[in-house]
């Protein structure tokens, strides 16, 4: 049976993110093709500021890979420009010349940088910071030339102005209102947010409105329109982005300033849907990550012909690290009858909080500097809540420990020096630690940027409060859904139970019998039963603690499976030898469930290693490892986590995702269920991170 053919226009974030869910739900429906304008995958456009910064490389933003396309059977065409669409025909066409039919087409063009028509805007040094090309740029800029202006003190002109600090210029911030950031942020926290900017050596020039860039060929700088000017040698314009809907206005599909699309992302033409930044619903074109993988969603559920709810629009929300400061907004933040419901400024902490309502309704918050109350506030905003839900109740919960005890044991609070929520509270309990200060001199959380200095007083305080309550306790969280027990021993389920007793290991130097920890746990048998008993001792050792109780701590069935035939490959690899090393390494390891693992020298080998637990494929590039595979019912493709050069980089990456899947899948869930629970994209971002990486392997191996 043919298979439709899917072609999609642009290789951006929304685009290929609906790619993603079709191929979640129905990966036979289509013969799927891809267009983008840029020579690579596709990548975060949201990281190039961290790659200005120097915090990433190219490599660490590019979200799919060429293999994945590769594995998907997706025909992905970059460097090419569409520049018509032919309705009735049902084909489109390139600049190259190229031309390729259509059944469905989806509509991704994204935007541009708006440019304003400022006099001299086209001279030489003048740029916008859009894609990796931009970042390159001004990289190279900055070993010429040391004075730079930005214009525009949004979000993406801020980055910009903080990446070529980094990159060794002078960075000046030109902004045409009376403070930055003026549409997430109110005056008395964009000035907090510009005092903080300041100090880290950016300058600003507010009010300002550019009449000319100076200069004859090449930008030398800039002539207000007050007659004031600024030296620049380099110009980045970020003032905003324009949807790209040239394209399909020639085309003749309706637009307004983007491409109109009803609730199910269909265009004005059979066949024919927008998503992201490009399309225009109900009158609101999004620039932002949720909204666009929100449409995604819809759109890949509609096109696979499941019954989908319809996209009824997104409450804007941003959730921000600029320049190492916490950010949150949600909501309208200005406007007719919008009142303050709550205002907050600790001059001292250097944190700010304001809610804002509306007819007795919440409709916006703002939070600076500490933003862990910012996933309760968006839920308030989006609901349309009464003003009433924010007054605190008696004996309702700090939202900021009740973060704190959301956290799994084994995440990293202190991103910049590595400190886990465990380590934290281990601390504080066995030194007896007593502030926040305390804490950063002990472990070095909050030390170096300080952004998670709120997450850590949140953590002092639910470690106290636990320790004040028999080590048991636990901070209440909002009403929701009854997970399913872990056994009728008991209420709790698999993720409630897993936190308690990684508390309960760091906060005692040496655990009591098995029988205690269930009398304190309000379980309904004694010693529990043959369920919950091999559940309890697995979660307290993958949390570092044992008893002294012989019992089932986990399985260990691991089967290593390879082909020793060496294929007829130049590249063919050792399958026997890593195969060996691995076995060595996990055949004493507890796992939630039994572990298939398979290595393959090379194409065509007897043992797959797409639908094994972890599998490792050799590769012109070396080894490739793939995770959540099942050869049975149901059966599974694994997806690829990383490509390592070498078997010792092969077998740190296999290890570190196994160590992850022993912390945080439940007892009795498979590898390929704790795949799609989590989801690969986590799990591949959470192993390339090298330093993590190498402490899971580690882990791993002290383990066993």
């Amino acid at each position: 049976m043919s298979r439709s053919k899917l072609v999609i226009i642009g290789n951006g974030m929304a685009g290929v993110k609906c790619v993603e869910e079709i191929i979640a739900l129905e990966p036979d429906t289509y013969e799927i093709v891809i267009y983008g304008n840029e020579p690579r995958p596709n990548y975060n456009r949201i990281m190039l500021s961290k790659v200005l910064q120097g915090e990433n490389s190219l490599q660490d933003i590019i979200i799919n890979d060429w293999t994945w396309y590769a594995e998907h059977h997706i025909r992905l065409c970059t460097g090419e420009t569409v520049h018509r669409i032919d309705t009735r025909g049902k084909y489109i066409e390139t600049e190259s010349g190229l031309k390729e039919t259509y059944d469905i087409l989806i509509l991704a063009t994204g935007s541009s940088p708006f440019i304003p028509p400022i006099p001299g805007i086209d001279k030489e040094r003048v740029m916008s910071f859009r894609t990796i090309y931009d970042c390159t740029r001004m990289s190279d800029y900055s070993k010429i030339y040391r004075k730079a202006a930005v214009i525009g003190g949004g979000l993406l002109g801020l980055e910009a102005a903080r990446g070529l600090l980094h990159l060794g210029m002078e960075a000046v911030v030109v902004h045409n209102a009376t403070y930055i950031m003026n549409r997430q942020l109110d005056q008395k926290a964009a000035a907090m947010l510009q005092e903080e900017l300041e100090a880290q050596g950016m300058s600003f020039l507010l009010a300002k409105n550019t009449q000319k860039i100076t200069g004859r060929s090449q930008a030398q700088g800039l002539l207000f329109t007050d007659g004031s000017k600024l030296e620049a040698q380099v110009v980045i314009v970020a003032v905003g982005i324009r949807p790209n809907v040239d394209l399909a206005r020639r085309s003749g599909i309706a637009t307004n300033r983007a491409i109109m699309v009803d609730d199910y992302m269909r265009t004005s033409v059979p066949d024919i849907y927008a998503v992201g930044e490009c399309a225009e619903h109900r009158g609101i074109s999004y620039g932002l990550v949720a909204p666009l993988y929100e449409q995604g969603k819809v759109l890949a559920r509609t096109l696979c012909g499941q019954e989908t709810s319809e996209y009824k629009g997104s409450i804007p929300y941003s959730q921000l690290k600029v320049s190492g400061v916490d950010v949150f907004s949600a909501g309208e933040i200005s406007g007719e009858g919008m009142q303050t419901a709550i205002q907050h400024l600790d001059g001292i902490q250097g944190t700010y909080k304001k809610v804002l309502m509306q007819a007795g309704k919440v409709r916006g918050a703002i939070l600076f500097g500490d933003t862990t109350e910012g996933t309760a506030l968006l839920g308030l905003v989006q609901r349309g809540a009464d003003v009433a839900e924010l007054a605190p109740r008696e004996g309702a919960p700090d939202p900021a420990e009740m973060a704190a005890a959301a956290l799994p044991a084994q995440e990293t609070v202190c991103a910049c020096n590595n400190v886990t929520k465990a380590a934290i509270m281990k601390a504080i309990q066995e030194q007896g630690l007593e502030t926040a200060d305390q804490v950063k001199e002990q472990t070095k959380a909050s030390g170096s940027c300080g952004g998670c200095r709120p997450m850590v007083a949140a953590l002092l305080k639910h470690t106290h409060n636990l320790k004040n309550n028999g080590g048991t306790g636990v901070v209440a969280t909002p009403d929701k859904p009854a997970p399913m027990p872990v056994c009728s021993c008991t209420d709790l389920g698999h993720a409630e139970l897993k936190d308690i007793l990684a508390d309960i290991v760091v906060l005692e130097t040496v655990l009591p019998d098995i029988s205690l920890i269930l009398q304190k746990l309000g379980w309904g048998s004694e010693l529990g039963c043959s369920v919950c008993r091999p559940v309890i001792h697995y979660y307290l050792r993958v949390s570092g603690g044992t008893i002294n109780d012989r019992e089932i701590e986990g399985h260990s069935e691991i089967q290593v499976r390879w082909d020793e035939r060496i294929p007829q490959l130049s590249y063919a690899r050792d399958a026997g030898g890593l195969a060996a090393q691995l076995r060595a390494r996990w055949i004493d390891a507890a796992m939630p469930s039994p572990v298939n693992m398979g290595v393959a020298p090379g194409p065509g080998s007897l043992v797959s290693a797409l639908v094994q637990d972890i599998g490792l494929l050799a590769s012109p590039a070396g080894w490739e490892i793939y995770a959540g595979g099942h050869a049975e019912h149901p059966v599974k493709q694994g997806g690829l986590i990383g490509v390592a050069e070498t078997e010792i980089q092969a077998a740190a990456l296999a290890s570190a995702c196994l160590q992850w899947y022993r912390q945080t899948a439940w007892y009795d869930e498979p590898l390929w269920a704790w795949a799609e629970r989590l989801g690969f994209m986590t799990i591949r971002e959470t192993l390339l991170d090298d330093q993590l990486q190498k402490e899971l392997a580690a882990t791993l191996q002290a383990d066993i």
